[in-house]
């Protein structure tokens, strides 16, 4: 099979490395010689280290897409554009694809796999999410016989490696990010990492598989981790919690959930110990129950791993009957759901809430009636010491599962009280038990 490169940058240069490192046990593995010929690249006097008598290192991508002798094309542009044009391109000539472009199969999957389901080609997208963690085929075909309930991960390195130094340190998020960034963990922008949308981009891949359901990222709701603060991280670790940035994907009777943002998790569950720049992921089945997937999410070796072995897959199934072949969203292309994705003031978990407050007689029964009227129960309440030199306390409130806009409505009315200094720090509460 005679592959093609679109970017030979961290990734590409990572998938070439693996598959010349283990030529003869892929070959073993695929049946057949998994060969890369040309790469598309911008700067060819960089990619010169990757030179070899059998590549050839062009600077248009377009003479691979287009070229009678590519079986595979490899994208690892990123992005949106160019790269969706490439790869509609290659599918309309008739050419397997294999892409870790998570932002281009969240936004347009839909669209790209229709094209491939007429041209009878795969697309095959395993690096799109958690890097070396093969959680696409654990849910497309290893949990197959399952009906999935939820999915909740952390599927972003850089927000979990500012978490754990938070919790470490005792530092706050400024602080902690601009380390991130010297030690190369975060970008110069780091906004699609600590905003959540790099974690909504996988979730929603994960979403659709799970749920037989189109891509519809535009619907995920995204909250990042740039207002916690060193307090709330450490209120949580004394009351037996950790923070995490969490995707969470859930079937309910009204809809499906699609959300990303901080969530407390019991200091118990071993994704809770999931720490620095790894990824871990839960996934509960109704059969299996909850199962575990742990591994690095990102770098170049890592990802390649998924990319080379969507190639021996693609390479393995080249042959056969299109019909035949996994659907790329693991139900069958005409028997998609239409089940809506709820909007957040729909979902229904339990919350942190902490308040900042004078302190003074009333304030307590002021919140907690207000909490009462709006149907929201108390799980327990912590009233901290009196900041120094100052009278403000924190007051911090767990819930039992309620509806998000009650809890929204909780807050502008706590936060109108005469008492209370500053708005109202929510953090979402999950237990990943059950």
């Amino acid at each position: 099979m005679n592959v093609g490169l679109l970017g030979l940058g961290t990734v590409g240069g990572g998938t070439l490395t693996v598959l010349r490192r283990n030529a003869a046990e892929i070959t073993r593995r695929a049946g057949r010689e998994i060969r890369v010929t040309m790469a598309a690249v911008r700067d060819l006097d960089k990619a010169k280290m990757y030179a070899a008598p059998d590549l050839k290192l062009i600077d248009d991508a377009y003479a691979i897409v287009d070229n009678p002798e590519i079986d595979i094309v490899v994208e690892m542009i990123g992005g949106e554009s160019p790269a969706k044009e490439l790869i509609l391109r290659a599918i309309e000539n008739g050419k397997h694809v294999v892409t870790a472009n998570k932002a281009l199969i969240a936004n347009h999957g839909t669209e790209i796999f229709a094209a491939a389901q007429r041209k009878g080609v795969m697309v095959a997208f395993e690096a799109a999410v958690a890097g070396g963690i093969p959680i696409i085929k654990a849910i497309r075909e290893g949990l197959t016989a399952n009906r999935i309930e939820w999915i909740a991960g952390i599927i972003n390195g850089t927000t979990n490696f500012i978490l754990t130094e938070m919790r470490d340190k005792g530092a706050d998020f400024a602080d902690v990010l601009k380390e991130a960034q010297r030690l190369g963990y975060a970008e110069a922008d780091p906004t699609f990492d600590v905003e959540g949308v790099d974690a909504a981009h996988k979730l929603t891949i994960m979403s659709a598989i799970a749920f037989g359901i189109p891509m519809q990222f535009d619907k995920a709701y995204m909250e990042g981790i740039t207002k916690l603060t060193g307090d709330d991280v450490r209120y949580a670790e004394q009351l037996g919690y950790r923070i995490k940035l969490l995707g969470i994907t859930k079937r309910t009777k009204n809809g499906i959930e699609l959300r990303v943002h901080p969530a407390l998790i019991p200091a118990r569950r071993l994704i809770a110990n999931v720490d620095g720049a790894m990824n871990a992921i839960l996934v509960k089945g109704d059969a299996v129950g909850v199962t575990m997937y742990y591994g690095a999410g990102a770098g170049a070796e890592p990802t390649a791993s998924s990319v080379v072995a969507d190639l021996v897959d693609v390479t393995r199934m080249h042959t056969a009957d299109p019909h035949s072949r996994v659907p790329h969203l693991a139900f069958q292309p005409d028997t998609l759901s239409d089940e809506p994705i709820l909007a957040m003031d729909d979902v229904r978990t339990a919350y942190y809430l902490r308040l900042r407050a004078f302190d003074k007689p009333g304030v307590l029964a002021d919140v907690t009636r207000i909490l009462a009227d709006l149907d929201i129960s108390i799980d327990a309440m912590v009233q901290k010491e009196p900041h120094e030199g100052q009278e403000l306390v924190d007051i911090v409130i767990l819930t039992h599962t309620c509806l998000e806009k009650n809890v929204n409505a909780a807050m502008v009315k706590i936060e109108a009280l005469s008492a209370i200094s500053e708005p109202v720090a929510r953090i979402r509460l999950e237990e990943l038990a059950k």
